[in-house]
């Protein structure tokens, strides 16, 4: 009970520091890392640590899933290739590199060994990256690589994780029979992700209670992660391909009240888990210090240090020569791209994008404490170590330097594109809206109301077309109470005639996934404020 009520005193604490975080611009990852260290060096706090399945299990399936769902598909697949690239080709090569530097300069890490630490520290993390870049109007190609690179990377590491800590822990490694298992188990999971992705989308068609739907995206990715893991596929993949599916069909799954209550609970579990398991570290750090077998903090601090260095530089090696490959192979295939040119600072910006976080927090935590045999897990608090201080380094490094090097590059697009995008589909929506009305006039039913309608559409569409200004304006009263009644009626007719045109222009994928859903976010205010009015008439 102590250690519970310990646990909620400092999760309280981040809230507070959180708050203080947004107001000095600090990105919340930065917060995380520091608060973690600031706890390891609290002096008198107990040693909380929880079974490493239990670690694996609560914590990745969540942060994938909210990761997954907030990924534009049409995004995914149009950078496919540059995604495939870091988040298969560059996870690996850096989890050699890894494995090889440790193997070589580390004494008592074996190759398996070697290779845990590889594919513990070689994914970058979503959540450090969009926190970092957020409102830097950084260009929609380079915040979608960086997104879903974090997505399959997550996967591809975690594979390769888990069959050298089964190496570790059994002793045999075959690289043969990895390889080929490896395909089976990545596609497995997809298939797995695909299948249950389209029956919880129909599932949640069905279910207009905001709190039970709500509940069912709570437990979509653990059910996902447990299904693929007991066919022997891969768990984080089906997560990742489950919230993919389901993202892509919640324009129309989810009613206002449910995507409104959907939203506000993942922001809130999202910060939890987040949280916690930097907490969970900075309770353990004086412990896995004292836990140390050969080697002294210091040196574990240098080989810390090192392998971040070595992280870092590897992306940067890959990310130039990858890309004017890729582009070269596009060409030889006589597949034409928009600007199939090399933007070189562009490609900076990736390559100093590659921050490490909760993931790889969280998946040293999972290491097993003992082999099959009953010793204990070699050099786990030695990884943990590590793992903690290349996450510190490339976040404290990494994330307070990008945004300086975004301006300082001139890598943004300016804020008129987003705004001349955001009024396009605003004319679209009340062009449409507006031919909504005249059908609706055509019937010759409540044409007060319509006509009223009518009025402030054209109005809208004429500023859209002409003027620069908002459309804020408020609802007028009437004195009539029938007619006011009929004009929200019919209010909330339009509303959902323009989340309609929605959903048709997210499958079109002409516009930009953010757009879309600032637009899906204003009608769900709308729609609130409307029923609320209904209501009280």
């Amino acid at each position: 009970m102590r250690n519970l009520e310990i646990v909620v005193m400092l999760m309280a604490v981040l809230a507070g520091l959180s708050a203080v975080a947004q107001r000095f611009k600090l990105p919340y990852p930065v917060l995380l890392v520091f608060a973690g260290l600031l706890i390891g060096i609290t002096p008198t706090l107990p040693n909380i640590s929880l079974n490493p399945d239990i670690v694996f299990f609560v914590f990745l399936p969540p942060l994938l899933y909210e990761a997954s769902f907030n990924m534009s598909w049409h995004d995914f697949k149009a950078y496919r290739q540059e995604i495939s690239m870091l988040a298969i080709g560059l996870v690996f090569f850096t989890t050699m590199a890894v494995a090889c530097l440790a193997h070589y300069f580390i004494p008592g890490f074996s190759w398996p060994l070697a290779f845990v630490l590889g594919a513990i520290v070689s994914p970058p993390d979503a959540v450090a990256a969009t926190s970092v870049t957020r409102g830097l109007n950084l260009p929609t190609k380079i915040t979608s690589i960086l997104e879903g690179e974090s997505l399959v990377n997550d996967a591809s590491a975690l594979i390769a994780y888990r069959y050298a800590v089964a190496a570790v822990v059994s002793g045999t490694f075959s690289m043969w029979d990895a390889g080929w298992h490896f395909l089976l188990v990545a596609g497995g999971g997809i298939g797995v992700g695909l299948l249950l992705g389209y029956a919880v989308s129909r599932l949640q068609e069905r279910i207009s209670d905001p709190t039970i739907s709500t509940t069912i995206t709570l437990l979509v990715p653990f059910v996902s992660y447990s299904v693929a893991e007991h066919v022997e596929t891969s768990g984080v993949l089906a997560v990742v391909f489950t919230g993919l599916v389901v993202s892509w069909r919640s324009y129309e799954i989810y009613d206002t009240n449910t995507r409104v209550q959907k939203n506000s609970f993942w922001d809130v579990l999202s910060f939890l888990l987040n949280g916690f398991v930097f907490i969970l570290i900075g309770l353990q750090l004086p412990f896995i210090i004292k836990g140390f077998n050969e080697l002294t903090l210091p040196v574990v601090i240098g080989y810390g240090l090192l392998i971040s260095f070595v992280a870092i530089v590897i992306r940067i090696v890959w990310v130039f020569p990858t890309s004017y490959l890729l582009l070269l192979f596009n060409k030889l295939l006589g597949r034409k791209k928009k600007k199939a040119t090399l933007d070189l600072k562009s490609l900076f910006i990736t390559s100093w994008a590659g921050m490490r976080g909760v993931v790889s927090l969280a998946t040293a935590l999972a290491l097993p404490f003992s082999l099959r045999n009953g010793h204990p897990f070699p050099h786990r608090n030695e990884i943990l170590m590590i793992t903690f201080i290349v996450i510190l380094i490339t976040l404290v490094l990494q994330s307070l330097t990008l945004p300086w090097l975004i301006r300082r590059l001139d890598v943004q697009e300016p804020e008129e594109k987003a705004v001349t995008e955001e009024q396009k589909v605003r004319l679209q929506m009340a062009e449409s809206s507006l031919g909504f009305l005249e059908e609706e006039l055509a019937r010759g039913e409540n044409e007060g109301a319509l006509e009223e309608l009518k009025a402030r559409f054209q109005r809208q569409v004429n500023r859209l077309n002409g003027v620069l200004a908002s459309d804020n304006e408020e609802e007028d009263d009437t004195s009539d109470q029938a007619l006011f009644q009929q004009f929200l009626h019919k209010r909330i007719e339009v509303v959902e005639h323009q989340r309609a045109l929605l959903v048709q222009l997210h499958k079109e994928g002409k516009y930009n996934e953010t757009t879309i859903r600032k637009m899906e976010a204003e009608l769900d205010a709308l729609d609130i404020s409307l029923q609320a009015q209904l209501n009280t008439t």
